[in-house]
């Protein structure tokens, strides 16, 4: 496969850029705002899909792009590799997230009860298209709470453990910057536990979906159920060179819980990522719920989901063919040319008329 680089069309390729740039218009903060505050669970999924948290930088990648998400994530990537490492947070405790929705397809019955939170799950899909003959379309009020919710939740899964129905992994006890990191790290097979989870966290939503998907129609080896979903936010704890911990503020975080009967008891698949984006994370944990004893090449072994749902290189992959291949592909017709020269070439095999 060649990389072949495009020259002596310099001017060109400005004008096209600045066409492409022209159909977005001027960009200023107001535009970036309304991205934000209009779009904000595609910025969510731009930021996840980034592994940066920053909703004004996605909303801007997504102003500056139009929309186009592989070039918005790209952006954004791109961006944080610019930026300096100043200290790793202490490890976010699942009963420490301040908790916006939380359900389990599992029990009925959960500490803590189930929280829907915001959802359209249960709305009819209706578009409002009154809109376009000049209404305007304002959601109803929400109703105060009789009883408010808490806001912090112990996780189904350590409920199930106390009750002996599934083993939980041990504490890991790496911490700061001893953690693996995926951006600084090559991702090798076998994967570290580390590395899975946040190849996951980062992984192309529509990519996890359709690899989760195939999983849930048989070609794994474990149908998921629910055991908890949540959308929270989580407390960045950070220390102060002085010794003094802190926080830093909140991030929007997803998390699902999968499991399915192994054995004596349940087997556990685990995702999460920045902001909310509930599909990935239980298709994510679908993936992960499958993984172990999966067949080399299927859709649910490590190796595969992991490699092919990374969003931002297999974009590039896919759109690198539209770059000039000229001399690969001269090189196969005069190769296809060669071929039918030398066949033509050969002479025809003298054919004896039989006797009479």
């Amino acid at each position: 496969m060649a990389y072949v680089a495009t020259r002596g069309g310099e001017r060109a390729i400005e004008q096209s850029e600045r066409l492409f740039r022209s159909e977005m218009g001027a960009i200023d903060g107001a535009r970036v705002q309304q991205v934000k505050e209009s779009l904000p669970y595609l910025v969510d999924r731009v930021m996840g899909e980034a592994s940066l948290y920053d909703e004004y930088l996605a909303a801007l990648a997504l102003a500056q792009t139009g929309g186009e998400l592989y070039e918005a994530v790209l952006l954004l990537r791109a961006w944080r590799t610019t930026q300096p490492r100043l200290c790793v947070a202490a490890p976010v405790e699942q009963d420490r997230l301040f908790t916006h929705r939380r359900i389990s397809a599992a029990f009925k019955d959960i500490p803590g009860g189930q929280v829907l939170g915001p959802t359209l799950d249960y709305a009819h899909r209706i578009l409002a298209t009154e809109v376009l003959q000049g209404e305007t379309y304002e959601p109803a009020a929400v109703d105060p709470a009789e009883t408010p919710t808490p806001a912090y939740h112990p996780g189904v899964s350590a409920w199930q453990a106390e009750n002996d129905l599934v083993d939980l992994p041990e504490p890991d006890a790496v911490l700061g910057n001893d953690i693996p990191d995926l951006t600084r790290e090559p991702l090798l097979f076998p994967s570290k536990r580390a590395h899975t989870l946040q190849s996951l966290a980062r992984a192309e939503t529509g990519g996890v979906l359709a690899l989760g998907y195939a999983a849930m129609r048989g070609y794994g080896q474990a149908h998921p159920t629910v055991n908890e979903l949540r959308l929270a936010e989580a407390e960045i704890e950070v220390k102060h060179p002085d010794g003094r911990s802190f926080s830093a503020g909140r991030v929007k975080v997803s998390q699902a819980e999968v499991v399915d009967k192994k054995g004596e008891k349940l087997g556990l698949g685990y995702a999460a990522t920045f902001g909310w984006n509930e599909v990935k994370c239980i298709a994510a944990a679908t993936l992960d719920l499958n993984s172990p004893g999966a067949e080399k090449g299927s859709p649910t072994e490590e190796e595969f989901f992991l490699y092919h749902t990374e969003g931002v290189e297999s974009s590039g992959f896919c759109i690198h063919f539209k770059l000039p291949h000229y001399v690969t592909f001269q090189s196969s017709l005069d190769a296809m040319r060669d071929a039918r020269a030398k066949k033509a070439a050969k002479p025809k095999p003298n054919v004896t008329e039989p006797a009479e």
